[in-house]
């Protein structure tokens, strides 16, 4: 028996949730998801922004959508499969259309839309290729299914379009929002050598020395991951929070081999071992001690035979590189002399940076127990682990006084306390929501943003005693924008928060 257009039209409209299936690396991977349908038969879906599946629809656009419609006799019972290709919403009316009517079906959507909080979503567009509609009767009468089909529907495989895919999951498990962490020191240290030197710098220097940081770091990162997966980490992690904690998840999202994560590692390290031999033979062999410490650090902080993380010296390992020694690097390649004043003025970001990592390991807690990963957050418990969590986030700030009152920092350098009250409120998130991942997410964010604050606010110190009467205009500008970005990071997190606690309200109620 063959079924309508209009009869299936009006099948699908009337179910709410669907099973979503995309394509990851070799496998399949399935959730239930709300939909809505117009006239065309196009489905629409919205999930939040980085949500795995947006990146697998992203890597590989088509997908399979199943729908089962019971009926009281179960004869009549039916179902639904739809094959299409995915494309994300762009143009401001139509995606403001598809949010209405995805919002008549999905909470979620209905909550953000109605808060204003819409910018949260991505808009999803099924464009349909095959509909087939079974019905349990027909199906053991030897009958086929109903088929819709849309000829010219579907997307051309693009070469190109395939590298740009893959270019851009290369960019995304280099984590760059986490890039921060050795962007600041490097902005410190140069800083500081700024001021001594009566505002000059070797500008190609201070290039290199960033890029050179910025791929340690790179490499760090990626390493983790391929190691974390190797170790049995990252598939043992139900708890993680994104982007917090978990690794950037792309080998386990079939997004990429854990082949291709460990080449872009090994070329980030060699890019930055070049660099770094470039600027010992141009400076001073001393820098090759600084960058095998670093390299050492970074390569074994999961990798064997060392696996730092795992003797409980990773966070220490990490606010040693990420602060005091890559502010030295940095300000030695612009004077080509040692002082404790760049260690002294890195000290503050070092703690921070630990702290970053801290408390991130605290949804990683089951995880990294289970696979023998023992952080100090794993050999300390949770509970207890808030206790050095706020110690380095206070030792922080009194690192600044303490640096202030030794003559080592200037009397503008207390700017870097503007972040004491983010400070206490992320002590007080992990001292309450140590055990609930998804409620502590505040204190990871509010961590980040202090380590940022607290870094550009003195880089800024710095650079505005190096700059002079000259500069001094510039320096002011720049000064707002620093205050004005801080005062946006704040703003962001406590937003962020809202959304995710009323998204929790919402789930609650249902």
């Amino acid at each position: 028996m063959s079924h309508s257009r209009e009869e299936v039209l009006s099948l699908l409209r009337g179910a709410e949730v669907a099973a979503v299936a995309t394509v990851s690396g070799d496998r399949m991977r399935t959730r239930m998801m709300h939909f809505a349908i117009d006239d065309d038969f196009h489905i629409y879906l919205a999930t939040m922004k980085g949500d795995p599946k947006t990146l697998q629809m992203t890597n590989n656009p088509g997908l399979s959508l199943l729908l089962h419609l019971p009926a009281s006799d179960f004869s009549e019972s039916q179902e639904i499969e739809l094959t299409g290709v995915a494309h994300f919403v762009r143009d401001p009316e139509e995606r403001q259309k598809a949010l209405e009517i995805t919002a008549t079906k999905s909470p979620v959507v209905k909550y953000l839309t109605e808060t204003g909080n819409s910018d949260a979503l991505d808009c999803i567009k099924v464009e349909p290729q095959l509909i087939k509609l079974r019905v349990f009767r027909e199906i053991v009468q030897g009958l086929p299914p109903s088929v819709i089909e849309f000829p010219g529907s579907g997307e051309v495989v693009n070469e190109w379009g395939l590298l740009g895919r893959k270019v851009t999951n290369w960019y995304r498990v280099l984590r760059p929002s986490s890039l921060t962490a050795s962007l600041v020191p490097v902005l410190l240290g140069v800083a500081v050598a700024f001021s001594q030197l009566g505002g000059t710098l070797n500008w190609g220097y201070f290039l290199l020395t960033l890029l050179a940081g910025v791929l340690l770091q790179g490499g760090t990162n990626t390493i983790n991951d391929y190691f974390d997966h190797k170790n049995g980490n990252d598939e043992a992690n139900r708890e993680f929070v994104r982007p917090f904690s978990g690794g950037s998840r792309l080998i386990q999202l079939g997004l990429l081999t854990p082949v291709e994560v460990l080449g872009l590692s090994l070329f980030c390290f060699l890019a930055s071992t070049g660099i770094g031999l470039y600027l010992a033979w141009a400076v001073g062999p001393v820098l090759l001690v600084l960058g095998a410490v670093g390299l050492l650090s970074a390569f074994f902080y999961t990798g064997r035979p060392f696996y730092w993380a795992r003797r409980g010296v990773g966070e220490l390992l990490v606010g040693l590189n990420f602060g005091p020694l890559m502010a030295l690097g940095a300000y030695y390649v612009q004077t080509h002399s040692f002082s404790w004043l760049p260690v002294v003025a890195a000290t503050p970001v070092g703690l921070l940076i630990a702290a970053v990592l801290f408390i991130n390991e605290f949804p990683d807690y089951a995880a990294d127990k289970a696979v023998g990963k023992n952080t100090l957050v794993v050999r300390l418990g949770l509970r207890r682990a808030v206790v050095p969590f706020a110690i380095m986030m206070v030792a922080a700030k009194l690192a600044v006084i303490g640096g202030i009152a030794l003559g080592y920092l200037p009397l503008a350098a207390l700017l870097a306390l503007v972040t004491l009250p983010a400070s206490v409120m992320a002590i007080r998130y992990a001292a309450s929501h140590y055990s609930r991942s998804f409620d502590m997410a505040p204190a990871n964010a509010l961590t980040i943003t202090g380590h940022l604050a607290v870094g550009l606010a003195l880089t800024w110190v710095f650079a505005f005693q190096g700059a002079g009467r000259e500069g001094l205009v510039m320096m002011a500008v720049l000064g707002a924008v620093f205050l004005g970005f801080i005062a946006y990071l704040y703003w962001n997190v406590e937003h962020q928060k809202r959304i995710f606690h009323g998204l929790k309200g919402v789930v609650e109620e249902k």
